[in-house]
């Protein structure tokens, strides 16, 4: 039995366990490792937006900041020399100009849809609350702007706390873990821990393991095959393997990795294995395809 929860996301709480909730990504970058920056113009960003509603989705997640592997990411308090050494970033500013005009007009068109910003930002994070976000998905587990747990505290919306090992630039150089599940699961009950201290509800987080972010290919499957002792956390738990890259060396043909556009069914037998195993909620691109995976894991776990 997967276990339920009520996630308090400030105004209204989401019922989780019952079902599995859908998260749909949309990402309004230039360089998204997954769309190639499909929705980057906000006319574009709202459409898909409205379209993932239509198919199911009951979370649409914003994001203005890629973060995939090599990426460069800068903590916001960061000194100026830092800030210097780290341009490529994408600026306070920047991903304001890319998210708040999009969560502002889907807002304005569906004001009953549930709203989560993806961002490492504390001023971001609070920019998109006061215009209707209602969760905050951090990749950094709220790390990288020391802020960010402080700003979450005030907000009292939701929030999704996820694993990071070190930072984008960093990942291909780290060490392995000898037990990367462990890892995770000792690492995610800290940062939690540190949350509730600075006075962030338990009621009012989800957290995340991470996949990919920081993780070898080979170290993203023992976190999938035993993604049910996650559960030892009590929390809700959220899963984002769409179209990671560890799906497309697992389905590999002819000894090429698979590109993005051939990991689908890859996404869906990850994302259906997690579910059974406790997943609460799946942060995916194709909502619709998910969607139909999940009633049927659901059957399993209910």
């Amino acid at each position: 039995m997967r276990p339920v929860f009520d996630w308090n996301i400030g105004s209204r709480k989401l019922g989780l366990g019952k079902r599995t909730l859908i998260m749909g990504v949309l990402n309004v970058t230039p360089d998204s490792f997954s769309d190639s920056g499909l929705h980057f113009d906000r006319d574009r960003a709202l459409e898909h937006a409205l379209k993932m509603l239509r198919e199911g989705a009951d979370i649409i997640d914003i994001g203005g900041e890629s973060t995939r592997p090599g990426a460069k990411v800068v903590s916001p308090s960061a000194s100026g020399a830092n800030l210097i050494q780290a341009q490529p970033a994408v600026s306070e500013q920047e991903e304001l100009d890319r998210v708040i005009p999009v969560i502002s007009a889907l807002k304005q068109k569906r004001p009953d849809a549930v709203i989560s910003v993806d961002t490492y930002k504390a001023k971001v994070a609070r920019a998109a609350v006061e215009v209707g976000a209602e969760i905050v998905n951090d990749v950094s587990g709220f790390r990288w702007d020391p802020q960010m747990a402080k700003t979450l505290a005030e907000l009292k919306c939701g929030a999704v706390l996820m694993h990071a090992r070190g930072r984008p630039e960093e990942w291909r150089t780290l060490p392995s873990a000898s037990d990367i599940v462990v890892l995770v699961k000792r690492e995610l009950r800290d940062w939690a821990e540190v949350a509730v201290r600075v006075g962030v509800k338990r009621d009012r987080m989800v957290l995340d393991p991470g996949f990919g972010f920081g993780k070898s290919f080979q170290e993203n499957y023992p976190l999938l095959k035993r993604f049910e002792e996650f559960h030892e956390l009590r929390y809700p738990l959220l899963v984002g393997v769409s179209r990671k890259s560890f799906i497309g060396r697992a389905v590999a043909r002819d000894g090429k990795d698979a590109d993005v556009a051939d990991r689908l069914y890859g996404t869906l037998a990850s994302e259906t294995v997690a579910i059974v195993k406790g997943a609460h909620i799946v942060r995916t691109h194709d909502v619709g395809a998910a969607l139909d995976a999940a009633r049927i894991a659901d059957v399993v776990v209910s």
